[in-house]
């Protein structure tokens, strides 16, 4: 971090909303260009900043700030000056001048403790006072509140945040309970208001300071996939982060959930404790799921078997058994799940259950949970397929904290609903969609369950079959082209514990021998910068080929890839806007990822078919940046190759570079190419899972690059993290209860 002194010498552009600046600060002899968040800047303040110098490609260097304070002027013609400049609405040069010869060295003093002394100059009345008197304590309020809150590492725009949620009160409501800002401010965290908690001298065993750890500690761990925390666990961890007693935890708990903020419930003698949204969400799975599985439908006057063998005349295709036992089981349940591996059939069947529904004037939505699946899936069926947010009408929802327009009330007008790569959906997302479909409408969900469970809390896939209650039907051989696709081969091998085939000729499944991870590093730079570009020219490197990692630190982690691989395929050039966003330089051109749910941001359809316009960015989706607009300080990036989406700053803590992406965040996605480092890592995570999934992401071609050992560790270690998660054991509670068998 580096500092500058000077005064504002003219400012080029000023956003209201944001208090985005690009500025001229005189520094001695020195005019220096300064960018970033400055509320309520002035020509002619004297202001001392610090920050760090940045490479701008078109205007050149430029200083762009972190924190910044005024130096409040102590002489008579500084003060002058100051209050001269305009930064008090009410005050010209000739008012200033009125005002220190007045006042003197007391002009500044008098403004803030006797405004009402401003009358006896003469041409200023109570209104001019009022306006004076306004400014003043805005600037004056905003002023402190960023002193106050920037020694604790709140940043500029969070500090207006702040300023915008609580007023002139901020500083003494964050005083009172500093925990409020996690609750009310985005990207303010435990830690934080744990700092300015004990910088103020809020006791340790303080109700707020527990309460807030204890709900850091249970998103922390849900954070992680989980659906509730065992309190044994919960108490160790807040034991850990909190470092009180176990009775003021174990009270603080109880207190919550007696005022319904968390929800305990006692299974098999262990206690869970859930967050609200969680645990309504497992109660409302259970029941919809449930109620399906049991609902009589009516029986469909279709000769299956003759459906069935007039698709295969017609595509040419012969099914096994187990397609034929997955299309009759969709026609005649209420709801199936069909799983299984690549290559086994799956969309295959999708398009004959689809077709004979549709022959007999049954109405079919499909739906995936991202973007980039449901467009897979109207390429693969002919038809079209919304992600899930979409088929919801998300944005539309009438009550207070739905997101959805479609819900009990306004249920999904179909007769069927077919969910594709359903291993991805975690318990929220399952819930809103279970809640859309009336009772009469069939659900076919697919999906791989041998593929890594959802990024968000829950292991719905899994439970769902593993609790009995939903007819599932198992797809386990390989068909067609796919039996000749080493992708394919290999994936089942590494499913069943086996070692895969590796560098047969003309084939697309490949493995490089390499020891060290900078040569490894290298190798992978290799690739996709020339080798496979050049093998075959129809393959673009950042778009048709993708790196995936098992982790984000380390040589071989994406952030370093990240970082390499933007060197390579995307340099810096002086026609080629760029920015610094979380000490990352984001450049025009750049492929990038949403990294967490954003259901309120626009985008609009730049190109494809569909709505012209709508709400929300996923985790996961990718996208490239085609425009940086500094004055505004805004991103315009397109996902999909046809939503764009204008990106405020408020928002670019979101986005990270996608040349490499972690395997974990590729789930649902298809790339051409897929090249993956494999290297000794945590045992936990390194695992048959995760490989796996990895592998099956690639449609050509997949390249491995490592150490041989360690793919053998991976396929071996069939061990992988345990989800906590009680949709199952409600399913099959249910289902053994006396109100089911009466």
């Amino acid at each position: 971090m580096e500092e500058i002194q000077g005064i504002v010498d003219s400012i080029i552009f000023k956003n209201e909303e944001n208090s985005y600046v690009v500025a001229k600060i005189k520094e001695e002899n020195n005019i220096i260009t300064v960018v970033g968040c400055m509320p309520y800047i002035t020509e002619g303040q004297n202001l001392r900043i610090e920050g760090q110098w940045v490479m701008h490609p078109q205007f050149g260097q430029q200083f762009k700030i972190e924190t910044y304070e005024e130096i409040v002027p102590n002489t008579e013609k500084g003060i002058e000056r100051y209050l001269a400049s305009g930064v008090i609405s009410g005050i010209g040069p000739v008012t200033a001048k009125k005002i220190v010869e007045k006042f003197g060295q007391k002009a500044l003093d008098i403004l803030e403790t006797d405004v009402e002394k401003l009358k006896e100059i003469e041409g200023i009345g109570n209104k001019r006072i009022a306006l004076i008197y306004e400014s003043f304590s805005k600037q004056k309020e905003l002023k402190n509140i960023m002193i106050f809150f920037q020694n604790y590492g709140v940043t500029i725009n969070q500090c207006i945040k702040i300023y915008k949620r609580f007023k002139e009160n901020s500083i003494n409501i964050v005083k009172d309970n500093p925990y409020i800002l996690t609750e009310e401010i985005s990207g303010i965290g435990f830690k934080t208001a744990d700092k300015i908690a004990r910088s103020i001298g809020i006791e340790p065993n303080s109700p707020f300071r527990i309460e807030s750890g204890i709900k850091y500690v249970i998103n922390q761990f849900c954070g992680l996939g989980n659906t509730y925390m065992p309190m044994e666990i919960l108490i160790k961890k807040c034991l850990d982060v909190l470092l009180v007693s176990k009775e003021d935890i174990e009270k603080n708990i109880i207190q919550n959930a007696f005022e319904g903020k968390i929800k305990i419930e006692n299974v098999e003698g262990k206690q869970c404790v859930f967050t609200i949204p969680y645990y309504y969400c497992e109660l409302g799975v259970t029941k919809k799921i449930i109620t399906l599985s049991l609902c009589k439908y009516d029986e469909l006057e279709i000769n299956m078997d003759e459906e069935i063998q007039e698709f295969e005349a017609n595509n040419k295709i012969e099914f096994a058994s187990s397609q034929k036992e997955a299309i009759k089981g969709a026609l005649c349940n209420g709801i199936e799940i069909i799983t299984g591996g690549p290559g086994t059939g799956k969309t295959t069947i999708i398009n004959c259950i689809t077709d004979i529904f549709e022959k007999h004037g049954f109405k079919v939505f499909m739906g995936a949970p991202t973007g980039r699946a449901a467009k897979r899936m109207s390429e693969a069926t002919g038809r079209e397929a919304k992600t899930i947010h979409r088929l919801l009408e998300m944005g539309a929802g009438e009550e207070e904290g739905n997101m959805f327009s479609k819900s009990e009330d306004t249920p999904l007008e179909c007769d069927v609903v077919i969910i594709d790569e359903a291993s991805m959906i975690d318990i929220l997302l399952m819930h809103n969609l279970l809640k859309a479909i009336s009772m009469g409408t069939r659900v076919i969900i697919v999906g791989d369950v041998d593929q890594l469970p959802s990024v968000g809390p829950g292991n719905v896939l899994r439970d769902l079959i593993e609790s009995g209650c939903v007819k599932v039907v198992r797809l386990k051989d390989i068909f067609r082209q796919s039996s000749k696709s080493m992708i394919t081969i290999n994936a089942h091998k590494i499913n069943n514990g086996e070692m895969p085939k590796l560098n047969e000729k003309d084939k697309d499944f490949y493995f490089i021998n390499c020891q060290d991870n900078n040569n490894i590093l290298d190798i992978i730079i290799g690739l996709i910068a020339k080798r496979l570009p050049n093998y075959n020219k129809d393959w673009k490197a950042s778009k048709d080929i993708q790196i995936l990692s098992p982790m984000r630190k380390g040589v071989l982690g994406i952030e370093n890839l990240n970082k390499r691989l933007q060197e390579v395929l995307n340099p810096p050039h002086k026609n080629k806007k760029e920015k610094v966003i979380r000490n990352s330089i984001f450049r025009v051109g750049d492929k990038i990822m949403q990294t967490k749910n954003n259901y309120t941001i626009k985008w609009k359809r730049v190109y494809g078919t569909g709505e012209n316009e709508g709400v929300g960015v996923f985790n996961g989706d990718i996208g490239y940046i085609k425009d940086i607009d500094e004055e505004n300080d805004r991103v315009t990036i397109v996902f999909d190759e046809e939503k764009k989406v204008i990106y405020e700053d408020t928002y670019l803590d979101e986005i990270e570079l996608a040349y490499a992406i972690t395997i974990h965040k590729s789930q649902g996605s298809e790339f051409p190419v897929v090249i993956m480092p494999t290297y000794m890592g945590p045992p936990l995570l390194m695992n048959r899972n995760l490989l796996y999934t990895g592998i099956t992401r690639a449609k050509k071609l997949v390249v491995i690059v490592g150490v041989m050992n360690a793919m053998k560790f991976m396929i071996e270690n069939n061990k992988s993290f345990d989800r906590y998660s009680l949709l199952k054991w409600r399913i099959v509670d249910v289902l053994n209860s006396d109100a089911i068998e009466k």
